[in-house]
């Protein structure tokens, strides 16, 4: 009897095992997915507006759309910068690691100046301009970057546009190239202060660079689709009281690159601030004087 009791319990493990693969688990976790953008310098653009129909995540070489999100939903990105977010979807996947998700938007309008219906450019007089996103119903608006969706639990990621890097006007329309990162909220920190004795410019924007990846030809004159200051990681925008914020940043050292604007129209770069480190879940305070700035890095 013992004997049978234990080829019993065996073959009832062993069906149970079947269903699951090396490595694979049978529970799930929650994804809090929130949307943000950097800063726009084009002066006279009051919003950039993209509709999202899906969400989809990557898991065994395949995209899975997620439930939890109901589509479609139009977003102005640019009501989502300084820090500003909003939440997406609480979105329910099986636990484990992920390094991508897509969002797949409206469904393009081919001829003369294709665009997607629900995405424009919304411009200071009130008028819009459409927006193409390449293959944005089909393989979708990529974002990249690592997090981990804990069993029973969850994680906070931010899906961080740059509407500045990503917007580019090509003959008669304007097209989106995808330009976005995935950010684990409370791995991330961020850099804030206060920009003083600006009397040259009505605009300055704060750009970020990892230690180290200024080079000269980061403010040359773009050459579309390319723009300008491509390889910072983000940039906070002066506020009238003088204050400027760079979120979603992870820890670590960065360069600062102060630049001055007179409205849309880039003027020059007007210093650097060196090593300023960033750590996790922290604000690090670093005030501007442009009068004190360091000359080059």
């Amino acid at each position: 009897m013992k004997n049978l009791i234990l080829a019993l319990v065996i073959i009832l493990g062993t069906v149970v095992g079947a269903g699951l693969g090396c490595g694979e688990t049978s529970g799930t976790g929650t994804l809090s997915l929130y949307l943000s953008d950097a800063p726009t310098d084009a002066e006279n653009v009051t919003g950039v507006y993209i509709t999202i129909n899906e969400i989809q995540y990557h898991m065994d070489d395949q995209w899975i759309t997620c439930e939890e999100f109901e589509g479609p939903k139009t977003y102005n990105l640019l009501e989502l910068t300084d820090g500003n977010s909003t939440l997406l979807g609480e979105l329910v996947l099986p636990g484990g690691h992920y390094n991508q998700i897509r969002f797949i938007l409206d469904i393009p309008e081919m001829g003369q100046n294709p665009a997607n219906p629900g995405c424009y450019v919304e411009f200071a007089d009130n008028s819009t301009q459409p927006l193409f996103v390449p293959s944005g119903n089909t393989t979708g608006y990529k974002a990249v970057g690592e997090f981990t969706v804990p069993l029973n639990g969850t994680v906070d990621v931010t899906a961080d546009f740059d509407v500045r890097k990503a917007v580019h006007l090509a003959a008669s329309h304007y097209i989106l190239h995808p330009t976005i990162r995935l950010v684990v909220n409370n791995e991330a920190g961020r850099i804030s202060g206060v920009v003083t004795n600006n009397s040259s410019y009505t605009d300055v924007i704060v750009f970020a660079y990892e230690d180290g990846a200024w080079t000269d030809a980061e403010d040359d004159d773009p050459v579309d689709p390319a723009s300008r200051f491509p390889n910072s990681v983000n940039s906070g925008k002066m506020c009238d009281d003088g204050h400027y914020t760079i979120p979603l940043l992870a820890a670590g050292t960065y360069d600062l690159a102060v630049a001055g604007y007179d409205g849309a129209d880039f003027g020059e770069v007007l210093g650097f601030v060196s090593d300023v480190v960033v750590e996790t879940n922290h604000t690090t305070h670093q005030d501007i004087d442009t009068d004190a700035l360091e000359a080059s890095l």
